[in-house]
């Protein structure tokens, strides 16, 4: 027994030292030029509109200085190629072509997407134990949609009230399970300034970033137990054309974020406009054009945005 155990431990040791060959070498494919991700959300099954991108979010990494930008783009930019909204794209022509069009719109060019419905992302707010995230402030929404009662008759009432939740959400720091954090970042119904797409698209970063910050702590980082939980549930249901081998070079990649040099931004009314009176060439759909009439200026504002960045 004794002989048998001693020439076990130069195996063992072969195969962890082979083992840690291999984590070096994988360690040490970081990107060291720009990285550009395209953040896309849906609802997902048992939703109206499964699989249309309400969420847009173009995400930038430079790997020199660690700093990062979050762009998020309105689902009801109008798209004159395929002659539809941004956030039908999807649906239709399927996540390269979506990435694809995006960048086209932006002046860059995405490398990877990755695609979150609404059950995935409480599940993997509530595997991290939730997260901590700044409201900005006050708001209630009284036509928070209820899932499964889109076509409940509400016994009559004109106003259909039984379709609908009432949120209430306080301004400052809040702690957030998935559920919350999913009702936070889809309200669009609010009274006052939160009411607006574009204040919605900036609760969705605020979301990101306290992703961010929770899975960068160093209570998690240093759980592989949590990190291992965390791998199942990204490569088992996150949608993504990330391939499988630079998932260890990009967590790595994830470390060096300054999360000091995060910027964030919303591609606003600045830069676009809703044209009057012209619904029926946009399929009498309300909609988002450039205001220049094409995405030139845009593509300016977004070369300027990653040249300080």
């Amino acid at each position: 027994m004794k002989k048998a155990f001693k020439k076990t431990i130069p195996i063992a040791f072969s195969i962890l030292v082979a083992l840690l060959g291999i984590f070096l070498y994988f360690w040490k494919q970081i990107p060291t030029q720009r990285i550009n991700f395209l953040i896309l959300g849906i609802a997902g099954e048992n939703h109206q509109g499964k699989d249309l991108t309400d969420t847009i979010i173009f995400s930038s990494f430079n790997p020199e200085t660690g700093k990062v930008l979050l762009l998020s783009i309105p689902r009801d930019l109008w798209v004159p190629k395929w002659q539809a909204k941004l956030n039908s794209i999807y649906h239709y022509k399927g996540l390269e072509e979506m990435k694809k069009t995006t960048g086209e719109i932006l002046g860059q060019e995405i490398n990877y997407g990755v695609l979150v419905d609404f059950e995935i992302f409480k599940k993997l707010i509530d595997n991290l134990g939730g997260i901590t995230v700044e409201v900005e402030r006050n708001f209630d929404d009284y036509k928070y949609p209820i899932a499964g009662k889109e076509n409940d008759l509400c016994a009559g009432d004109p106003e259909y009230k039984c379709r609908y939740e009432h949120l209430h959400f306080e301004s400052g720091k809040q702690s957030m399970d998935g559920e919350t954090a999913l009702k936070f970042v889809r309200s669009r119904n609010a009274e006052g300034e939160e009411g607006t797409d574009f204040a919605r698209a900036l609760r969705q970063q605020k979301v990101i970033l306290g992703i961010k910050d929770k899975i960068l702590s160093p209570k998690f980082l240093l759980s592989p137990g949590k990190l291992l939980q965390l791998f199942k549930l990204f490569t088992l249901n996150i949608q993504t054309d990330i391939p499988k081998e630079k998932y260890l070079s990009l967590l790595k990649m994830a470390i060096k974020i300054n999360t000091k040099e995060i910027k964030t931004t919303v591609l606003n009314n600045d830069y676009l406009i809703t044209p009057k009176n012209t619904k029926e060439k946009y399929g009498n759909q309300w909609v988002l054009i450039p205001k220049a009439g094409n995405w030139e200026e845009i593509q300016k504002y977004i070369k300027k945005l990653l040249t300080s960045n």
